[in-house]
């Protein structure tokens, strides 16, 4: 979808001017930068409204964006790097970027550091996790963890109490049968189906002392892990307690409005922390947020504080320099800061942080206290993935679904996904 805009129309509200493409004046503005990113309407709102900023400042730079929901975004970002029309700015991920830099599909920032782009105050752990081979490819829009969104009221209908932050899988088991047998609003799960979720994978496989990557770009798990993670899901599916195949097939685009939770199939869903925000947009009951289950009770916590997304620049944009301007403004100015609130994770400028903090509303602070409050939850930031982690990570959905829909068994499953996992890192290194 495509949008363009100028400052007035954005505080006008004017809503549907945007959906219809309106423009700012022209001859008023002479150098237009393009920006795409994956998000629902609520990050849209607030991404325009920081470039609807930076044209008051800037009188002479105007902006056409456009964002997709997150499978929809990389088919679309790839053909349009292919083609050689890639936006002057575009929304990178930590699982794309190592693929991304590699390509040349992305510019290597170093060279602006403390010119153009300003990282004074930002977070060293942050600015660690946008390089690649030591540069610097990508600029961190905020901190944050993975996280379960969790319906509140569902939970008291049912009589479950909503899971602690010690709760295991196990653990979910009892409360999601009890869950099932409440049977509330036409038979609501306590789960949705995680089984094809890479984050709770790796969450997962942190926890048992195992990596979803090595440092040198391989593979963390082997087949038995592959195996007992399938049949965990496998066996929660049976008994009730997270969606059925089907249902969790609706979520195909990994869409807010898709998920099982906003679709009332299920009372808690696999997300970030930064997204509660944004699910709360579009959910009619109250939300909160807790972590995701422990592998077994006792068990440290798989969580880390991740880039939860990145600003990188076009090495062919027209407008390049303007184009690190603009990143540079995004995660240093006040007023930035606090249209972008924490919708896209902790700011990691200490000065944007200490500025906003004051000024949250009740759901950005638990998002904030989050993130903050981990404990023994949180480890080390894991290695970035190696190229072609997205094809794995495409090749992982695909083998829960089989194993969902009764195609594969939880063991050959695994074994198939090792193996294709091998052979699509090996060849990533040829």
């Amino acid at each position: 979808m495509g949008i363009s805009l100028d400052r007035r129309q954005f505080l006008m509200g004017s809503t549907a001017l945007l959906a219809a493409g309106a423009i700012s004046p022209a001859l008023a503005q002479e150098t237009r930068l393009r920006l795409t990113w994956w998000g629902g309407q609520a990050r849209a709102d607030r991404t325009n409204a920081v470039a609807a900023l930076y044209s008051k400042a800037n009188p002479a730079i105007a902006f056409d964006t456009e964002f997709n929901a997150f499978n929809d975004y990389w088919p679309k970002l790839g053909t349009q790097v292919a083609g050689g029309n890639a936006p002057d700015v575009l929304q990178m991920d930590y699982r794309y970027l190592v693929e991304y830099a590699k390509r040349g599909a992305i510019a290597p920032l170093d060279s602006y550091v403390g010119k153009s782009l300003n990282l004074a105050d930002f977070d060293q752990d942050q600015q660690d996790g946008g390089k690649v081979d030591g540069q610097l490819y990508a600029i961190s829009l905020g901190a944050n963890s993975v996280a379960m969104m969790v319906n509140t009221a569902a939970f008291t209908e049912a009589g479950v109490a909503v899971p602690s932050r010690d709760a295991s899988y196990a653990d979910y088991m009892t409360a999601g049968e009890a869950f099932a047998k409440a049977n509330i609003r036409g038979g609501m799960k306590l789960l949705a189906d995680g089984s094809g979720n890479e984050p709770a994978l790796e969450n997962w496989l942190r926890q048992r002392g195992k990596a979803l990557y090595t440092a040198d770009g391989k593979a963390g798990f082997d087949a038995d892990d592959l195996t007992a993670w399938f049949k965990l899901w496998a066996d929660l599916r049976a008994a009730g307690v997270c969606v059925s195949a089907e249902d969790q097939a609706l979520d195909a685009t990994a869409a807010i409005d898709t998920t099982m939770i906003t679709l009332g199939k299920a009372a808690t869903t696999f997300a970030n922390s930064n997204q509660l925000i944004a699910f709360q947009a579009v959910n009619k009951d109250p939300l909160s947020m807790i972590n995701f289950p422990r592998a077994e009770a006792g068990s440290a916590g798989g969580h880390y504080r991740k880039p939860s997304q990145f600003w990188s620049v076009n090495p062919k944009s027209a407008n390049i320099e303007e184009a690190v301007k603009f990143v540079s403004f995004f995660v240093n100015d006040l007023e930035a800061g606090a249209a972008l609130g924490v919708e896209r994770g902790i700011p990691c400028s200490k000065a944007v942080r200490d500025a906003i903090t004051p000024t949250l509303d009740a759901q950005s602070q638990v998002a904030l206290g989050f993130v903050t409050s981990l404990g023994d939850l949180q480890g080390a930031l894991p290695p970035v993935p190696p190229a072609a982690a997205g094809e794995v990570s495409t090749q992982f959905t695909t083998k829960a679904q089989e194993v969902a829909f009764g195609s594969s068994s939880p063991e050959d499953a695994g074994a198939a996904f090792v193996k294709e996992t091998t052979d699509i890192l090996s060849r990533a290194k040829s």
